[in-house]
């Protein structure tokens, strides 16, 4: 966990006098809604966050000057107190740097490494709070980030790998190893986003551009919207309780599901799935490794949907075994047989992640029923079909190889630099010369940073946004701009379409507040031939089940013929019931669905007729 300062490196705050416990005051939010109680540790434990005396207001005029000698002491004591990287975080930063620049270069001269962050420099944005977690987590992270890809192209060095090693950032874009531990927090859920980033891809070449990505795996579910090819990018994510990482990352939600999670009773005799997660060792009980939980894995197999001989790793585990499991902890206090438990668990399971699906659709003013749901993940195609029904999403895309999208993110995206600088002005107020400079600025940084990776580009392209809101609001909508020059009525207009849109609400009474004004700079790379991903050699002209098996859906069971996926024509067309198996993942065609193939290896799973 982020917030365990045990499991980062040792790390000290510098910061205005009166403000140490801003990290661990947060917001007004609660760790559970409902009851008092909840832990929370920040990142940087008390003893390790000292004050200066230095303070500016929020316009960015000094109102008491920083004492140099105090830096200097603290930077001493955090020193002694074996602290490896430094965080200097001071208030109003964002509006004059000019102390936390001072405070730098003393630390410059007196700490024992470059492992300083200056709040600031890393997020140019009003909110002490956020900026505060977001420069913690960055200073924690680095160190172990630049040890670890220092080793990585060491070692391929040593193996004749003479290029630079490119690093996925959470905002779907790569960057240089050699620059990635600057701004280590920009990491952050760069896992999920690198999925999002290749569904985007497949989707744009197999013509869906409108795409809801469902990434399940072992312990959780990832999903996320896709308009028109185009991932969305935010930087107002809180990726756990008090722990806003507020720099540009892929709007990804997460639910505990996935295949290992488990399933209890808990006290007041209610079915609960997840989030606590059999993981990979023991794992699940069908994997035969000494688990001894029934998980959503255990849940499936017991359906028919997964082959007990596939799964487990040491042998020994029969479909009774797992069967007698569910019985004894589920079935006997929810008063029901083994695979009535089973089907209970895929039930919650499913209705969790559709949840999860709402929550990126609906809730932002998108209808499911205008995208397609992207399958992908070891577990992700097993329920997809079942989650299109719920949702009413008319079609399924399972990629060739789901179980590797993730790591296909990291060869499709493109090099990417997002930079964000807060304005906090009225719109009638803005002086426009000041924000057309902004994005100026921004856009040569971006090109400047382009140049210093090592790594060659075809093309260099600019996107210029902004976060508004009507004065007086706390959240803020993300308003796309054509270029960096947006006259007052275009910023206008582009706000009220952006807000009607989302909320379906005109206040024409109220003024405008640009917020944040950002830049995304991307090196376009060369793109990447995904039928390469396709074995034409196993591919048969007819498909020809490999066997059947009992699978129950939820209008009761059937004998349901399985397929090897690699062996299926490219062109199959194939109604279910049915099974299709392959080393990385199973997709399960409910009755009333069809399966057909394209060019790509692709399945488009869609309603019959």
């Amino acid at each position: 966990m982020l917030n365990n300062y045990d499991s980062g490196s040792k790390t000290g705050l510098i910061t205005t006098a009166g403000f140490r416990d801003v990290l661990e005051l947060g917001r007004r939010t609660r760790p559970q809604a409902y009851g008092m109680k909840g832990v929370f540790t920040p990142i940087i434990p008390r003893d390790l966050r000292l004050e200066v005396p230095e303070r500016m207001d929020a316009a960015g005029q000094v109102v008491t000057p920083l004492d140099r000698d105090a830096v200097a002491d603290a930077i001493g004591q955090l020193r002694e107190a074996g602290c490896e990287a430094l965080v200097i975080h001071f208030l109003h930063a964002y509006a004059n740097p000019a102390h936390e620049l001072a405070a730098a270069e003393i630390a410059a001269e007196l700490w024992p490494n470059d492992f300083v962050t200056c709040g600031h420099a890393l997020l140019s944005e009003t909110r002490e709070f956020e900026r505060g977690v977001t420069a913690a987590v960055n200073a924690s992270v680095q160190p172990l980030l630049e040890r670890y890809v220092a080793r990585l192209g060491e070692e391929l060095g040593r193996k004749g790998y003479p290029g630079d090693v490119l690093v996925m950032n959470g905002n779907g874009g790569m960057v240089s190893s050699k620059l990635v531990a600057r701004e280590a927090a920009k990491t952050v859920m760069s896992g999920p986003a690198s999925g999002v980033m290749a569904a985007a891809y497949t989707g744009r070449a197999a013509g869906l551009g409108n795409l809801i990505t469902y990434d399940m795996g072992g312990t959780s579910t990832d999903v996320a919207l896709i308009r028109d090819g185009v991932a969305p990018v935010s930087n107002e994510i809180e990726i756990e309780y008090a722990m806003p990482i507020h720099v540009p990352m892929v709007d990804v939600r997460t639910v505990g599901a996935g295949g290992g999670s488990i399933a209890r009773v808990n006290a007041a005799g209610l079915l609960e799935v997840g989030p606590e997660s059999a993981g990979a060792d023991p794992g699940p009980i069908c994997y035969g490794r000494g688990g001894q939980r029934p998980t959503i894995s255990d849940a499936n197999l017991l359906l028919g949907r997964l082959d007990p001989a596939k799964l487990a790793v040491t042998g020994g585990v029969t479909r009774d075994s797992v069967a007698e499991v569910f019985a004894r902890d589920l079935g006997a206090p929810l008063g029901v047989d083994a695979e009535g438990a089973a089907a209970a668990v895929i039930r919650l399971a499913n209705a969790k992640m559709a949840g999860a699906i709402r929550m990126v659709s609906l809730s932002l003013g998108a209808d499911p029923r205008d995208f397609a749901l992207f399958a992908f993940g070891g577990a992700g195609p097993l329920h997809a079909v079942a989650l299109a029904r719920e949702l009413g999403v008319p079609r399924v895309l399972v990629p060739v190889r789901p179980g590797i999208t993730n790591a296909l993110g990291c060869m499709v995206a493109d090099l990417r630099h997002d930079y964000v600088r807060t304005i906090n002005a009225a719109l009638d107020k803005v002086d426009l010369d000041v924000l057309h400079g902004l994005f100026a600025q921004q856009a040569a940084a971006g090109r400047a940073a382009l140049g210093r990776e090592t790594v060659a580009i075809r093309s260099v392209e600019e996107s210029f946004s902004v976060d508004m809101q009507f004065v007086g609001q706390s959240h803020v909508v993300r308003v796309n701009l054509d270029d960096g020059q947006p006259t007052r009525e275009t910023l206008q207009a582009r706000f009220e379409a952006v807000y009607w849109d989302r909320f379906k609400v005109e206040l024409d009474e109220i003024r405008a507040k640009i917020v944040n004004v950002n830049c995304s700079v991307v090196g376009v790379s060369d793109p990447v031939d995904l039928s390469t991903l396709v074995d034409p050699a196993g591919r048969r002209a007819v498909a020809e089940p490999s066997g059947t098996r009992v699978v129950v859906f939820e209008d009761g069971a059937c004998e349901t013929p399985v397929y090897w996926r690699d062996h299926l024509p490219l062109d199959i067309e194939l109604a279910g019931p049915a099974v299709i198996e392959q080393l990385d993942t199973t997709v399960l065609i409910e009755p009333g669905w069809v399966a057909r193939g394209d060019a790509l290896g692709n399945l488009i799973v869609e309603v019959s007729g």
